[in-house]
């Protein structure tokens, strides 16, 4: 029984801010009359607004909302992109937020792509190095060598969970310090403002899951190391 506990609060920590998300979401994405414009439509304001006439908004697949600093573009969901729901404009404004931080250059932002960039890269030759590690170790007959390949494998992870880490206050900060400021002055009404608080820490939360998930596989693999 205690494991089954364990188990189900595992469950519960790495699926349960995605669902609730994805719920949040869906409720709020219905097209309401009293919103003037679409999603798309209110990320080229703001980024006029704020001075970034050179980002671009793009459409882009179903669940892919994000800013890419890199082409120095704001996609958004053919929902949130087309509709004038809250959902939209809420998730715009999120974009929008992390694209304000890319113009200003502020530093967490930075050091997350930074990281991104050197973790993707790392990634993939930790993956190699745990797939090849038993083979290495049989042939050189020296366990020194497994461990160094898997000592590279989990190190990769680390840098994985630190980007996660690093993800998480620069999604805060593009949804109460960026987002709910500029859409209290004049884009959304009084009563919608809890719903909107809602929508934006949803969308902040969507990366919950997937910090706890790479800290329980760093943590599995830490483990093994120690033994």
């Amino acid at each position: 029984m205690p494991y089954l506990l364990l188990i189900l609060l595992l469950i519960a920590l790495l699926f349960g801010p995605q669902w609730l998300a994805q719920y949040t979401f869906r409720r709020h994405a219905r097209p309401l009359p009293h919103i003037p414009g679409s999603g798309g439509e209110l990320a080229r304001h703001l980024l006029d607004r704020f001075e970034m006439p050179a980002v671009k908004v793009e459409k882009s697949e179903a669940g892919n909302d994000h800013y890419d600093p890199e082409s120095r573009t704001v996609r958004l969901s053919p929902d949130n992109h087309d509709r004038n729901s809250l959902t939209a404009v809420a998730v715009a404004a999120h974009e929008v937020g992390h694209a304000i931080q890319h113009h200003r250059g502020e530093p967490m932002l930075l050091l997350r792509t930074r990281l991104s960039r050197v973790a993707l890269s790392l990634q993939k030759l930790g993956a190699a190095a745990l797939l090849v590690m038993p083979v290495a170790a049989l042939v050189s007959r020296s366990p020194a060598m497994g461990f160094l390949l898997l000592l590279a494998g989990v190190g990769s992870m680390f840098l994985t969970t630190l980007v996660h880490l690093v993800t998480l206050p620069v999604e805060l900060d593009a949804s109460f310090n960026k987002a709910l400021p500029i859409l209290r002055n004049g884009y959304i009404a009084k009563e919608d403002e809890a719903a909107v608080r809602k929508i934006l820490r949803a969308a902040a939360l969507t990366y919950v899951a997937g910090s706890l998930a790479s800290l329980l596989n760093f943590w599995r693999w830490a483990s093994i190391l120690r033994r």
